[in-house]
């Protein structure tokens, strides 16, 4: 049965300062995400336990736990990615700087990076509880998408691939920006790492086959 582990930080606890404190970033590492990961394997022992006994009382539970959990392990490790220190992140991806390819999925997808930012912001800073704002590739129309994703799960369509996320959850931000959600997502402009966002759409955009659908 595989086993979930949580993944290390790519950079210390103060690399994302101003725009993220360090007691956020250990906190939303070492404690919210490491309680994913452990949601999420123990449902899957639980799922088996169920299976052995036959005992299928709670598997509508189970099954939405193991949703859960899974889905927030995936996208957090996915979010410490996304983030790199404000010296070398954020701005507007560009050619010059490599990643031509994704700027330019960008604009086709959106009219204009400025108009996709505005989309992705308000995404993230309108989740109604907890959630995040998500950019996707979705690959039945082979275009980027934007996501707006309740809970960890929720409100998904399926097959997309994220690569982009902005964690709109309280526990995010809220020790350093309080009820200011939108400032908080305007701030995280500032700390994308367009180099791995554009390296996740390269490999999204590889895969072929991910829908098999019905001709």
């Amino acid at each position: 049965m595989p086993i979930y582990t949580l993944p290390d930080l790519p950079y210390d606890y103060s690399a994302l300062a101003p725009v993220i404190s360090p007691e956020i970033i250990e906190l939303h590492h070492d404690k919210h995400h490491a309680a994913y990961v452990k949601g999420a394997n123990d449902t899957l022992e639980q799922l088996a336990e169920a299976r052995d006994k036959e005992s299928w009382g709670s598997i509508n539970g189970l099954e939405k736990n193991l949703a859960f959990h899974l889905s927030g392990h995936i996208l957090h490790s996915i979010y410490w990615q996304n983030m790199t220190g404000p010296k070398d992140g954020g701005g507007e991806p560009l050619a010059q700087d490599g990643v031509g390819e994704l700027a330019e999925a960008i604009r086709e997808s959106f009219g204009s990076f400025a108009a996709f930012r505005t989309q992705l912001s308000k995404a993230a800073a309108t989740t109604q509880g907890s959630g995040w704002g998500v950019l996707a590739y979705e690959p039945l129309s082979g275009r980027l998408i934007v996501e707006q994703v309740y809970d960890h799960q929720g409100n998904v369509g399926q097959g997309t691939t994220p690569i982009l996320v902005f964690d709109a959850w309280e526990h995010a931000f809220y020790l350093q920006y309080r009820n200011q959600k939108v400032d908080f997502v305007e701030a995280m402009w500032q700390v994308v790492n367009w180099q791995d966002v554009a390296r996740r759409y390269t490999a999204a955009k590889s895969r072929t086959d991910v829908l098999l659908l019905a001709p």
